[in-house]
């Protein structure tokens, strides 16, 4: 239905409004490119539509303001580091007192006893380790598993994303191989010596893969997102527990962006059981932290190696990790911004987000969908949402996704870079879901234009 030519006419026209919109961020594009490489800190930030990289000057609750002046509704959030939304009082607040007693001094603080007592309290697993990020936290976890088990391979999801964790950037080839990811820089070894990869949803294919004997650990986000949303069949998951538990094979359950669910994550909202669990991004209020907690039987079955005389070299950890500073900002943030209250305002906001853009799609007869999972929606290109991750990274549309970033950037729309995804924060309001779908109508109804 989209005319192609139109689309990039479109598309150059944006382009054009970009730059002249942001004569502030085009100026410092050279003196960046000097010595940071691709001009960013870090290289995701290179992916934002337009010719160059934003340049941010502040942030508060749901909008951000770059060194232009102009100012956006923020659904990115930091990919969800700033799910709290963007300097969230109480963890400012208790960011600002730790940093005056000191930043690390690797012991722990009274805080770190409120935090696993949340941590427990909120997910349900009982023991806890906190790390410097949700990679870190995964990482981390994967050694547990391989040590408990005494079993070398992980089993991941096709176009599954859990960090930078070597073993989990892999993807299904043709012929059922694992493969590196495209783009997986320097792999450092064949991903088949360490993972095993099936679809999403497919529980024969994890049947098979499971009954070898070989898996120590199905790793796994309850609902898949970094591929887009696709939801557990129904049943999936209790298929899931049931084939780990009967080949002795862990659970280990990502929530870092799935924490959107609710309070206590989709773990908590749907009684999943998992051996493991790891989170993290927006528990510390934006500061870089992870967790990873675990059951009682694989505490026992680890204590003694990860605290014992060689706790140092034991691959997990690290001298930075559990921190005061973040433990001070994790427990203001679990108990005074991430609360049940905040939930019960975002969960509707995203069910007002999604039902906005469906109405659009609705009233302009478009072959597109919406999908939601709590706090966090998103659209595609065509109209049956996914099943797996095959299917969705078959069926992205990059022309028509830039296109969409750059118009809605260009009228005061942040979402999410990598997909046309939008995640709602306890700041967010009614009126800046609806100037989306606003923008959303007008990009649409401008598409398909004669």
């Amino acid at each position: 239905m989209i005319d192609r030519a139109r689309l990039a006419a479109l598309h150059r026209r944006e382009e054009e409004r970009f730059a002249e919109s942001h004569p502030g961020s085009g100026a410092r594009v050279g003196p960046a490119a000097a010595h940071l490489l691709g001009g960013v800190p870090m290289n995701w930030m290179a992916r934002w539509p337009g010719r160059f990289p934003v340049f941010a000057a502040e942030a508060q609750g749901a909008h951000l303001v770059d060194v232009d002046g102009n100012e956006y509704i923020d659904f990115c959030l930091g990919d969800t580091g700033a799910m709290t939304g963007h300097a969230p009082p109480a963890s400012v607040a208790a960011i600002a007192e730790q940093a005056g007693r000191g930043l690390s001094m690797m012991l722990p603080t009274d805080d770190a006893i409120a935090v696993g007592d949340e941590l427990a309290r909120r997910f349900g697993l009982p023991f806890w380790q906190i790390a410097t990020s949700a990679t870190d936290a995964n990482r981390f976890a994967l050694r547990l598993a391989r040590q408990v088990t005494g079993r070398q391979k992980i089993l991941a999801f096709n176009w599954c994303y859990h960090g930078t964790v070597d073993e989990t950037l892999v993807t299904l080839a043709a012929d059922g191989r694992s493969v590196a990811r495209e783009g997986h820089l320097g792999p450092p070894v064949d991903p088949s010596l360490t993972t095993a990869v099936v679809e999403f949803n497919d529980v024969e294919a994890l049947e098979r893969e499971l009954s070898t004997g070989e898996i120590a650990v199905v790793i796994a986000e309850p609902v898949m997102t970094n591929i887009g949303i696709i939801h557990p069949d129904p049943g999936y998951h209790d298929a899931l527990r049931r084939i780990t538990r009967e080949t002795a094979t862990l659970l280990l359950i990502d929530e870092t962006h799935t924490f959107c669910a609710g309070p206590g994550g989709y773990t908590r909202e749907h009684g999943l059981e998992p051996d493991l669990f790891t989170i993290g991004k927006p528990i510390a209020g934006g500061l870089p932290a992870g967790a990873y907690g675990m059951t009682a039987a694989v505490a026992e079955r680890v204590h003694d190696l990860v605290t014992g005389p060689d706790s140092d070299v034991a691959g997990i950890g690290g001298t930075l990790a559990g921190n005061a500073l973040t433990l001070a900002a994790i427990r203001a943030t679990l108990a005074d911004v991430l609360t049940d209250d905040a939930f019960a305002h975002m969960l509707p906001l995203g069910q007002r987000w999604a039902d906005g853009v469906q109405g659009v799609i609705d009233e302009h007869d478009v072959p597109w969908s919406v999908t939601r999972l709590g706090a966090r929606a998103e659209y595609w290109f065509a109209p049956e949402r996914p099943r797996n991750g095959g299917e969705a990274a078959a069926g992205i549309d990059h022309e028509l996704d830039a296109f969409m970033h750059l118009s809605a950037l260009n009228r005061g729309i942040l979402l999410t870079p990598f997909h046309n995804m939008a995640l709602m924060s306890p700041a967010t309001t009614e009126a800046d879901v609806d100037h989306h779908t606003d923008v959303f109508a007008a990009a649409v109804a401008e598409l398909l234009s004669p």
